[in-house]
């Protein structure tokens, strides 16, 4: 069930969130609301705390309370994360049932299935969720075989090196 409105930018290469970023405040500009949640990338975001300046037109959450990085964390530390994560997931459904925004941002989502955060049951249970008028648009690195049947694009950014 491919859906024009759900985008997804991945792969090894930088650039990913820049580009999800770049888009929603596209969007803000054209008059769209727009909410970006943030996944797994600790609290030193700094796109996310210039983007918070831009409320209320884009709207921004993070639900990691730890200061670092998901995989710098220990077995106790990832269990907390754990249940703030399933916080996140929720409120992004809710956002979506509630048809609060017109575009949905996840930043590094795909690192959420890709870790077993989120099972694929989860991502059914968010695509239905989603009405038809809200854009979705998630990013991490590894594209999941479950994703792609609901992706009406894909973006893959990659790193080449020069010869």
């Amino acid at each position: 069930m491919r859906e024009q409105k759900v985008t997804v930018y991945c792969g090894e290469g930088k650039g990913k969130t820049a580009a999800a970023l770049g888009y929603a405040i596209q969007a803000a500009s054209h008059g769209e609301s727009v909410i970006i949640i943030q996944f797994l990338k600790g609290k030193k975001s700094g796109e996310m705390e210039f983007l918070r300046r831009m409320e209320p037109e884009i709207k921004v959450f993070s639900f990691t309370r730890l200061g670092k990085n998901f995989a710098e964390l220990s077995e106790e530390e990832r269990q907390e994360e754990g249940m703030n994560i399933r916080n996140g997931f929720n409120f992004a459904k809710k956002v979506l049932v509630t048809g609060e925004c017109s575009l949905l941002v996840l930043d590094d989502f795909l690192s959420l299935l890709n870790n077993g955060l989120v099972t694929q049951e989860d991502l059914e249970a968010l695509m239905k969720a989603k009405s038809e008028d809200t854009e979705l648009i998630l990013t991490g690195r590894g594209m999941n075989a479950a994703l792609k049947g609901y992706a009406g694009k894909i973006y893959e950014i990659r790193e080449e090196s020069q010869i």
